[in-house]
C-alpha cells in the first residue's frame, strides 16, 4: 500500500490557507482509487479540522511536527517526546532578554489545547494571540494559569529577525530541543520560530504510521525544513516551486506552486486521475 503524506501550509493548502475545489476533488478521486492519505503538520488538530473535515483524512493525522499523533476513529492522541519545564526554562529566559513573548503550546485532558503566554509586548504578538484564539479555536491564557503537570508540545514566538535568530542560536546549544524559523510575511521584517523536543520530527511519526498501517511505500509533500525528516524517510517525496530551496535539493522533483494547485495537479497525473 502506498501512503501519501501531505503537509499543509505552503503546500497542500493555498495562499488563503484553504482546500482548492481541484484539490478537494483530487482527494475525492484518491478515495475513489483506494489510495490511502494523511497529514504532517505544524499546526494543531484544533486549527487543521475544519480545513479537513469532509475532506477524508481517516487515517492517523501528525501534528506538532511529529510530536502528536491524533487518531480519528478514537478521537484520541498518542503524545511522544514532550517538553518538561526544565528543558524550556532557558529558552524563555533567552525570549524574555530579546523582548518576545513565547506562546507555549500544551494538551490538557479531553484533547484539549490551551496556549499560555508571558505578557505580551506589542501589537504584533496581540494579533497572533488572536490568531490562535479566533482563527484556530485554541484557549490563550497566562502563563500564571498554566498547571504544573501541562504536556507541553511545543513553544512558538514572532518577532525581529535578529531577535528570533537569537534564540534559534541559543536552541542549538541544548541537547534536547530543536528550532525551525523563517520569515513570518514576506516583504515584512517578522520572523517565526518553532521550538520542540528534538527527539520529535514528522520523519518518525510518518516512520511509526508506516509500521502501524503496514504501509510499503511513502510518497510525501512538504515546502520547509521541518518537512526535511520526512523527506529523508519517503520512498519519493516532492516540493512545490514555493518551498524552501534546501528542500527542493532533496527531493524527487520539484512540481506546481502550492497556490495554483501543483500539488493536485501532480497527483492527477502521477495517478493517472482524470484531468479535468
Amino acid at each position: 500500500m502506498d501512503l501519501i503524506v501531505f503537509d499543509l501550509d505552503g503546500t497542500l493548502l493555498n495562499k488563503k490557507s484553504q482546500v482548492s475545489e481541484h484539490t478537494r476533488d483530487t482527494l475525492r478521486q484518491l478515495r475513489e482509487r483506494d489510495i490511502a492519505y494523511t497529514v504532517a503538520t505544524g499546526r494543531t488538530l484544533q486549527s487543521a479540522r475544519n480545513l479537513l473535515d469532509g475532506q477524508g483524512f481517516t487515517l492517523p493525522h501528525i501534528y506538532k511536527n511529529g510530536v502528536l499523533i491524533w487518531r480519528p476513529e478514537s478521537d484520541l492522541y498518542s503524545h511522544s517526546n514532550l517538553l518538561t519545564r526544565s528543558e524550556i526554562g532557558t529558552i524563555l529566559e533567552a525570549f524574555l532578554a530579546v523582548a518576545v513573548t513565547p506562546f507555549i503550546f500544551t494538551v490538557e485532558p479531553s484533547n484539549r489545547h490551551v496556549v499560555y503566554h508571558l505578557p505580551m509586548q506589542n501589537d504584533t504578538e496581540r494579533r497572533l494571540a488572536k490568531i490562535f484564539s479566533q482563527d484556530r479555536g485554541i484557549e490563550i491564557l497566562p502563563v500564571t494559569e498554566m498547571p504544573s503537570g501541562a504536556e507541553i508540545t511545543n513553544i512558538s514566538a514572532l518577532g525581529a529577525r535578529e531577535a528570533i535568530e537569537s534564540v534559534a542560536d541559543l536552541v542549538q546549544t541544548q541537547e534536547h530541543l530543536m528550532a525551525y524559523a523563517g520569515t513570518a510575511i514576506e516583504g515584512e521584517s517578522l520572523y517565526w520560530i518553532d521550538i520542540h523536543h528534538s527527539a520529535a520530527s514528522k520523519g518518525g511519526a510518518v516512520s511509526k504510521l508506516k509500521q502501524d498501517l503496514g504501509v510499503s511505500r511513502v510518497i510525501c509533500f512538504g515546502d520547509s525544513d521541518n518537512d526535511l525528516s520526512m523527506f529523508a524517510m519517503a520512498d519519493e517525496s516532492y516540493a512545490p516551486s514555493n518551498a524552501k530551496d534546501e528542500v527542493r535539493a532533496v527531493a524527487t522533483a520539484v512540481i506546481g506552486h502550492h497556490n495554483e494547485d501543483g500539488i493536485s495537479r501532480f497527483l492527477r497525473e502521477r495517478f493517472d486521475l482524470a484531468m479535468h
